[in-house]
């Protein structure tokens, strides 16, 4: 299979598993609806120089949607622990990735939260290149950590300044790394 043929294969998984669980609870006439936490959508910057990944080689703007979801969640240091997926598409063609993992939140003064988290990546971008435009990650699938701070604009929405970064952690070589920075908005069910 080519790249672009598991990353599409990926994405198909994702949206039968998200499916299997709307249908499940439909079926069992609970609302779908309350096994999601929050839904964020945002707009990001693409390959940013000079963080964690300390190079910038790939060009664009992110697209990024994400779904909290309010099951398995469990209560740590203050904050609350929740599955999360999402993806982030590339309006240049360049690199773009589905993720899942757990997302910890701790509200914080000041209508403030904090956003930490952990999990994994499937990416459609390059594993080893000599293109000067393209990052070499090393493995199509990758450590996927979101920082995110937030503010709450009222019972229902908040706005985030979201980055995240995913590597390889030098599990493989390359490990080029990539991160994005941007803008997101929430809704709470």
């Amino acid at each position: 299979m080519t790249r672009n043929q598991h990353f599409l294969l990926t994405i198909h998984i994702l949206f039968l598993i998200t499916s299997l669980a709307y249908a499940g609870e439909k079926s069992a006439g609970l609302n779908p609806f309350t096994s999601i936490h929050e839904m964020r959508m945002g707009v990001l910057a693409h390959d940013v120089d000079n963080l964690w990944s300390r190079s910038q080689k790939e060009d664009g703007v992110d697209i990024n949607a994400e779904v909290i979801l309010n099951i398995f969640y469990q209560y740590i240091l203050n904050g609350t622990a929740r599955p999360n997926l999402g993806m982030t598409i590339n309006t240049s063609g360049d690199t773009s990735k589905i993720y899942t993992g757990m997302v910890w939140e701790r509200p914080l003064p000041y209508n403030l939260s904090i956003h930490l988290g952990i999990g994994l990546a499937v990416h459609d971008g390059e594993l080893d290149t000599n293109d000067p435009n393209k990052k070499s990650l090393g493995s199509h699938v990758l450590f996927h950590i979101p920082i995110e701070v937030g503010y709450k604009l009222g019972p229902r929405y908040r706005v985030y300044l979201y980055f995240d970064h995913m590597s390889n952690a030098y599990l493989a070589s390359p490990n080029e790394g990539m991160d994005t920075l941007g803008i997101r908005v929430g809704y709470r069910f």
